[in-house]
């Protein structure tokens, strides 16, 4: 030790505070002792050298991480969920390849809310194609249902509204066949029958093949023919000689299965004195440019008749008018109506 140096101070153990008093009324506490870690009171507090070579030191083992609560270390915070595997944390499974996982929650933007369906509903070029032959199809469906339900209606509704001008017509006829006839008695000049008038009732139909009746009204025009088989005003009348042409519509109540008559089939007329009964001599296809078939010679316009015919004319074919069916008959035998029905009718 040199002269310059100061002189070692000796080092005095600081005084241990000496422990508080209970405060008045407080609980007694547990009694005091040894603090983990830190030496007794009544032991020096002088610390023993520690030894730091090699030999001590030592690789102290990892924990593992779900044991730290043990050890009284806070454990770590849970991963955040995934917004795509949303569904998979909430106790959902996981979303296959194709699916999308949808907030279930408005999102707040700069702009405001912003809808939970905004993804869903964003128009895409294949949504408006899908759109557009979504309403393409909705389109042609209703078309469809709309020629079924006119469809419908030719079928049921059509063939009720001519039966029932049927009845009507029927009642009209047999009103006017119960009047007495004014050109005809003892102090009666005689005098031309008049001719009818166009929608008239002038006489009834009989198709027994088909179990078919209608009552012929004078005229061919689209009003006289809806409801019922037209005369052709230039032809002959029932039973006289030339030509009786009849037209009738291509619909179920009229003139639909007109093509299923053979040769030798009965066409019975009824007038108001007589019965006429012709057979089925023809039956052909022609366009509806040839109206030689109503001449009082089918087919030879301006011969000069010799016999009694009948002639039923329709379109052809069914649901549609680009020809017309013609069937010829020939007058056979006459019935006066006051003999009761022929034997064709059953």
């Amino acid at each position: 030790m040199t002269g310059d140096e100061p002189p070692p101070r000796a080092v005095r153990p600081s005084p241990r505070p000496a422990s508080r008093p209970p405060a008045p009324g407080a609980a007694p506490g547990p009694a005091q002792g040894p603090v983990a870690g830190r030496p007794p009171a009544d032991l020096p507090t002088t610390r023993a050298p520690v030894d730091i070579s090699e030999a001590a030191t030592t690789i102290i083992p990892a924990v593992p991480a779900d044991a730290t609560g043990l050890l009284g270390a806070i454990p770590p915070a849970p991963p955040k969920p995934d917004p795509a595997a949303g569904a998979a944390t909430a106790g959902q499974p996981k979303p296959r390849r194709g699916e999308r996982v949808v907030k279930l929650r408005p999102e707040q933007t700069d702009e405001g809310y912003k809808s939970v369906y905004s993804e869903l509903t964003r128009p895409t070029i294949g949504s408006r194609i899908r759109a557009g032959i979504r309403g393409a199809g909705e389109i042609m469906i209703t078309f469809g249902a709309v020629v079924l339900l006119f469809a419908a209606y030719e079928v049921w509704g059509t063939t009720a509204a001519i039966g029932s001008h049927q009845d009507t017509l029927d009642q009209q006829l047999a009103q006017q066949w119960d009047q007495p006839d004014p050109t005809v008695g003892p102090t009666a000049a005689p005098s031309a029958t008049p001719a009818p008038l166009a929608g008239n009732a002038i006489a009834r139909l009989y198709i027994p093949r088909l179990e078919k009746q209608w009552v012929v009204v004078e005229g061919v025009t689209q009003k006289d023919i809806r409801y019922a088989p037209g005369h052709y005003p230039a032809s002959a009348d029932p039973g006289k000689v030339g030509n009786f042409a009849v037209a009738g519509h291509r619909n179920r109540a009229t003139f639909w299965r007109l093509d299923e008559l053979d040769p030798g089939d009965a066409i019975v007329v009824e007038t108001k004195t007589d019965w006429y009964i012709y057979k089925v001599s023809q039956t052909r296809i022609v366009k509806p440019t040839q109206v030689e078939v109503v001449a009082p010679v089918p087919g030879r316009p301006g011969a000069k008749p010799t016999k009694a015919m009948v002639t039923l004319t329709t379109c052809n074919p069914k649901f549609d008018n680009y020809q017309r069916l013609i069937v010829h008959g020939e007058l056979t035998r006459k019935q006066a109506r006051s003999a009761g029905q022929p034997a064709e009718l059953g």
